[in-house]
């Protein structure tokens, strides 16, 4: 009789430690997600080209680390079903890693969500477009800016920092070698729209830049914005070598997520 009330005791008690741990945690993190600075969804896809899965794989480790440095929730989703209103108005900044929206309802949800103040953090492929893409309000979103020509093999690159004085480029200095990406020309130049404000560009002293595909010559921006909304795209996601410059391209990745964040 003793031993089945001593059993059984130690079963409750197990449980009842179990549940207020469980409880615990559950405070914890709810007192987490009230108290961060801001909510990021990163969007990417594992079906894509391998560079471009590689990189994601890369910015997600690189990212949930950096959300627990500086107090914010870092989410991530492979479903781009997710790109919906519901779902969207959750997050204070949308990340796109390696992949774009692609249906019709998910691209109106993304126009909605930026149209009324949400922020965009955009990496290499994510602005990909060309004549087949029939997407006018993105074409504008990036400036105008259509795809038109790649390096390859992916390169390290010579990068002139237009302006080390911005809140994402603060600090780098006028020149640096970023580590090996494929990289994107692009036409018109964005920095041909009023609105477009170009932080870093392809420096002409690569020129002819690549082996098999190449970057002949022209103005080639690889950091910008559009200043009509809280976005940012960068050039850089090729790879798994994008994030090993902790120096210089790390910190303006990190700068430029709590600048969009943070942007009025």
């Amino acid at each position: 009789m003793h031993t089945i009330i001593l059993k059984s005791y130690m079963k409750n008690s197990f449980a009842f430690k179990a549940f207020c741990l469980a409880a615990i945690l559950f405070t914890a993190a709810t007192a987490y997600t009230q108290n961060a600075a801001f909510k990021v969804l990163a969007f990417y896809s594992t079906d894509v080209e391998r560079d471009h899965v590689e990189f994601a794989n890369d910015a997600v480790h690189f990212f949930d680390s950096v959300a627990k440095k500086k107090n914010f929730v870092f989410e991530t989703t492979t479903n781009w079903e997710y790109t919906n209103d519901t779902m969207l108005k959750k997050y204070d900044v949308v990340m796109w890693l390696n992949e774009f929206a692609h249906t019709e309802e998910q691209r109106r949800a993304f126009e909605r969500y930026m149209d009324n103040g949400g922020a965009w953090l955009g990496f290499h492929v994510s602005a990909y477009n060309d004549k087949d893409t029939h997407w006018q309000w993105f074409v504008n979103f990036l400036g105008g800016a259509v795809f038109y020509s790649n390096n390859w093999p992916p390169l390290a690159a010579k990068l002139i920092v237009d302006d080390n004085m911005h809140p994402v480029t603060k600090g780098l200095p006028k020149n640096y070698l970023a580590p090996i990406s494929e990289w994107y020309g692009w036409t018109p130049s964005p920095r041909l729209n009023k609105d477009v404000k170009v932080l870093v560009t392809l420096d002409p002293a690569n020129h002819p830049f690549g082996k098999k595909d190449l970057i002949q010559e022209g103005d080639i921006p690889v950091v910008w914005t559009n200043t009509k909304y809280r976005m940012l795209y960068l050039n850089m996601g090729h790879g798994d070598q994008v994030l090993t410059d902790a120096v210089y391209q790390n910190k303006m990745i990190v700068n430029g997520l709590m600048w969009v964040a943070k942007k009025k």
